[in-house]
């Protein structure tokens, strides 16, 4: 009882901090390894990169404060376990680790996905990190910060989206330069929804007999460019 008390009104004070949000919306997880699952959306606005081929660019500034009781309150009004907090980039609003960390807490099989451009070291470890590294053809690889790969565990997963031929090479010799396939379990190869054919990419990872999973946006196979979707 002696540590219960201060715990409880720490957490009361946590879940009155805000954080903007472009979007909370419930979908079927269309990328990683939880590709169609039911899951819930997290989008906060923000974003310090900006990639060539972002699809997400109205998350940039649009968004509404809102506090992390409503966020969890409206969350947990779906029936589903998975959480996926997104962006723009959700680390660039401090106040998401406290989210990531609240989400953990109530049983939530928790995803963030995030370029990696922000310091790691500080997210909760139950949260599974969907790490974007960021090829030359998106325009922003002076942005990835290779430091970051420390904190990554078994369980989290790298990700690559390739625009081209040239991106897919760069994405080979990184896998061998960094030692990726040492650093977490899973490796995603995503083609660059209209500018590399799906088709090519796989042709291309059978062909090298690549340790990758090809990823295709499967919510955009399903509603195209919908937002909220």
């Amino acid at each position: 009882m002696h540590i219960t008390k201060p715990i409880n009104k720490e957490i009361d004070k946590i879940v009155t901090r805000t954080l903007k949000i472009n979007e909370i919306f419930y979908s079927i997880q269309g990328e990683t390894s939880c590709s169609g699952l039911p899951t819930v959306f997290i989008r906060l606005t923000g974003c310090p990169l900006r990639c060539g081929y972002c699809d997400t660019a109205y998350a940039f500034y649009e968004g509404t404060k809102i506090s992390i009781a409503e966020i969890l309150h409206k969350t947990a009004s779906y029936r589903t376990r998975y959480v996926t907090v997104t962006g723009g980039e959700p680390l660039a609003q401090k106040n998401c680790l406290d989210l990531l960390r609240l989400f953990c807490d109530e049983g939530y099989q928790v995803s963030l996905e995030t370029s990696g451009a922000i310091g790691l070291a500080d997210v909760d470890s139950r949260v599974c990190k969907i790490v974007d590294i960021k090829t030359p053809g998106s325009g922003e690889a002076a942005k990835n910060h290779w430091d970051n790969l420390q904190y990554l565990a078994a369980t989290d997963q790298i990700k690559f989206v390739l625009c081209d031929r040239k991106d897919y090479e760069w994405a080979k010799v990184m896998l061998n330069e960094y030692r990726l396939h040492e650093r977490c379990n899973e490796i995603l190869f995503s083609p660059s929804h209209d500018q590399l054919e799906a088709t090519q990419l796989a042709e291309w990872i059978l062909e090298d007999q690549l340790s990758v999973r090809l990823q295709v946006q499967l919510h955009k196979y399903l509603w195209g460019n919908i937002p909220g979707k």
